[in-house]
């Protein structure tokens, strides 16, 4: 799948660059922080999510004025000046109506935008927004802003964490990095400040909401950290005929591991209310009854990347890529789908993931140059198919036990361990863990691969 990018100019001679991937049914993302259209994309994260709507829709997303790939030197930021970037962007798409993914604070400008041009949108999904930005005291705001002045462009990332656990609280230490980078590269501590500090397009939005004229879904997590789900309650409350989806969880930007299930549930809700095809029209065909699930995740990606460069880094991905589908049809495997530096396969076979599992990680170690430490998770049960795609308890549990294991390593679940009894395999106990989402511990076993 390519990211293609390209640029517009607004009313007001601000660039806006604004990218497309994949095909179907037009769905605009506004986003209401900080964006890079390059750094998302070359963040293995970040990019699933990205592909993983492309595999649905035609998905554009934009960086705003004064951030990204866009025009740094923008000086006014008042709610008119940002709606006036996602009106370029939609007129330079040359299509007559456009879906408004509206995220955060970019659900005003959305819903803004829908007000005024109802016949350019054809539906309008707002995820995590408010009717109004929680204001906090005069001494928050000014101990944000001067963690803002102090240290945004610095190297030092306490600066920017104080926003990166607001927006996702229950994230792991890698992507806590990187979300604190792409807010240090997104934009300067000047740009930030004056974003900050100028009303934002969410202050006269209760006045608007009894104007949207355009079919609404309204989504919103019941533990937001960022945006209570009240607000998000009283936003869908005050839109004509809008739809409420309330979901689980306190990260208020989704995550590609912990929110497996969220994003999941996210894209096959936005597909079905606009109207979009399923996911795969030939989606490959997955296994049901017992299936075994099987996830890889390539460690230390991002410092691969940065050491190597783009083209270098990517052609040690590529190889990764293809060591891995060779493995995968040799033992029967089927390719769910894959995450940017990961996989998920299901087996119709318990012993067959594990076999598949062994040549896999004994591939990576053969192979000369840079090396790659690939983690690995099984899991096995009955989850739940549908157009291609495995959901679920045993699908989510395959991707906790991956997270538990280190680069070089295979994790098992008891479940997979005792359907592999007898088989030959050497199996080293690594006790219990309560997995995130799970209430009771489940036991975990190393396959010990090495000869």
């Amino acid at each position: 799948m390519e990211q293609h990018i390209r640029f517009c100019k607004t009313s007001d001679g601000v660039r806006i660059a604004y990218a497309t991937v994949g095909s179907g049914p037009p769905v605009v993302r506004v986003l209401g922080w900080m964006t890079h259209l390059e750094y998302e994309w070359e963040n293995p994260r970040w990019r699933r999510q990205v592909e993983g709507m492309g595999s649905r829709f035609s998905y554009i997303r934009y960086d705003g004025r004064g951030m990204g790939l866009s025009d740094r030197d923008a000086s006014d930021f008042t709610a008119e000046a940002i709606v006036g970037d996602l009106e370029a962007v939609v007129d330079a798409l040359g299509v007559e109506k456009v879906a408004l993914l509206g995220i955060s604070q970019g659900g005003s400008v959305a819903i803004r935008y829908a007000v005024q041009h109802p016949e350019r949108v054809s539906g309008l999904i707002i995820y995590g927004s408010g009717a109004l930005r929680p204001a906090g005291s005069t001494g928050e705001r000014e101990t944000m802003l001067a963690f803002i002045r102090q240290g945004w462009d610095s190297d030092v990332p306490a600066h920017r964490q104080f926003f990166t656990g607001l927006f996702i609280p229950d994230a792991d230490m890698e992507a806590i990095d990187a979300f604190n980078e792409m807010q240090r590269l997104s934009t300067s501590a000047d740009n930030i400040v004056k974003m900050f500090t100028a009303p934002p397009p969410s202050v006269a939005l209760p006045d608007l909401l009894p104007r949207v004229a355009v079919p609404t879904l309204v989504i919103h997590r019941r533990g937001d950290a960022m945006v209570p789900f009240e607000l998000g309650r009283e936003l869908a409350a005050g839109i004509p005929g809008a739809r409420f989806l309330p979901l689980d969880g306190r990260n208020h930007a989704p995550l590609a591991e912990a929110d497996v299930v969220v994003l999941e549930t996210m894209a096959n809700a936005i597909a079905e209310f606009i109207g979009s095809p399923p996911a795969s029209a030939a989606a490959p065909h997955v296994p049901s009854g017992l299936v075994a699930v099987l996830f890889t995740d390539l460690v230390g990606h991002t410092q691969m990347m940065s050491r190597l460069g783009d083209a270098k880094g990517r052609d040690v991905l590529r190889e990764h890529e293809v060591i891995t589908r060779q493995m995968l049809k040799a033992n029967g495997g089927t390719e769910v789908k894959t995450m940017g530096d990961g996989f998920m396969a299901s087996f119709g076979s318990v012993t067959k993931a594990v076999e598949c599992a062994v040549a896999l990680q004994r591939a990576f170690a053969e192979r000369e140059g840079e090396p790659l430490n690939v983690r690995v998770g099984l899991n096995a049960g009955e989850p739940i198919e549908e157009d291609g795609d495995l959901f679920g308890a045993t699908v989510i549990l395959a991707s906790r036990i991956a997270a538990k294991a280190e680069g070089g390593e295979i994790l098992v679940a008891d479940t997979v361990r005792g359907l592999c009894s007898g088989k030959g395999f050497l199996f080293a106990d690594r006790g219990e863990f309560v997995a995130k989402g799970f209430q009771e511990p489940v036991r975990v076993y190393e396959v010990r691969w090495r000869d």
